[in-house]
């Protein structure tokens, strides 16, 4: 039976699954405690379209049953389906190189410090095009074999497990065919199209799953280098604040952090300083 929706929200339309605007501030409020990303008015149709998926795979025929059902469940049946929640409200756009000035500041940066050990943190790591991105760029300026690490991190476990496959469509945006050659092996048969990252590339970095909203940041050694692009847009201001000081705590004095094109924190100077195109410091 399907729900014919007319509300405050400004939407008259039939639905698969009754939803209105007390559900859709509820999920806001949900998304928020969790993941700290705050949903503006005009994302009700994406809300509905993303986790109607998460009503038809458990059954439920409203959001109200599946909401009621997500907050009071308990066990790792719970904690899973709260993770499918969170999965399905994240965005993930990315590719290769993507503002590629980010890594031409890191290449100079690699080839003045030289060979020494080196973490890099990468925390929103999607589906792995920035990660590979960070490795290449050590790869071209350090070798293969170079004393970095590059720990790469996303809240969302489905794109972490493509970004682990290193698996993508030949036609990939941002590689060069130079790049091509070097760091990926070309699919064969009915991998034909495909490409999938050298196993000596996918050694530099690490993936593993990582929620920004945690107390508790156990990253091991502090980092010389954060990448936490196209991140930030998704918080609101009190939100970013919390986050930008916790990275902070976890980096390296004069340590380096690179931010998305949109984002700027000249308000937390007591934090970084701007030293290039969306390029920060550590104070």
């Amino acid at each position: 039976m399907r729900a014919s929706m007319s509300d405050s929200m400004g939407l008259v339309t039939d639905r698969e699954f009754s939803f209105n605007a007390k559900d859709f501030s509820r999920v806001r409020s949900l998304i928020h405690q969790r993941a700290g990303i705050s949903l503006h008015d005009g994302k009700q149709a994406m809300v509905y379209s993303r986790l109607s998926r998460r009503l038809r795979d458990t059954g439920y025929t409203s959001f109200e049953q599946y909401l009621q059902w997500l907050e009071g469940g308990s066990g790792a049946a719970a904690q899973q389906e709260w993770q499918e929640f969170v999965n399905c409200l994240t965005t993930n756009l990315t590719s290769f190189f993507r503002e590629e000035h980010h890594f031409h500041v890191l290449a100079d940066w690699l080839k003045e410090r030289g060979p020494q050990p080196t973490r890099i943190w990468c925390c929103a790591a999607s589906t792995g095009e920035e990660p590979y991105s960070l490795a290449m760029t050590v790869a071209e300026n350090l070798g293969l074999h170079a004393p970095v690490k590059i720990t790469c991190s996303d809240i969302d476990t489905n794109v972490l497990a493509t970004a682990s496959r290193g698996a993508y469509d030949a036609a990939a945006r941002g590689l060069s065919p130079q790049r091509l050659r070097q760091f990926f092996l070309k699919g064969k048969g009915a991998n034909a199209g495909q490409i999938r990252v050298k196993p000596e590339l996918a050694s530099l970095v690490e993936f593993k799953p990582f929620n920004l909203m945690q107390e508790q940041w156990q990253l091991g050694e502090p980092f010389d280098i954060v990448f936490c692009r196209n991140v930030m847009i998704y918080f609101d201001a009190p939100t970013q604040r919390k986050v930008l000081e916790r990275i902070h705590r976890v980096m390296k004095p004069k340590g380096k952090l690179f931010v998305g094109h949109s984002e700027n924190f000249t308000e937390s100077r007591d934090l970084f300083l701007l030293r290039g195109k969306t390029v920060y410091d550590k104070v």
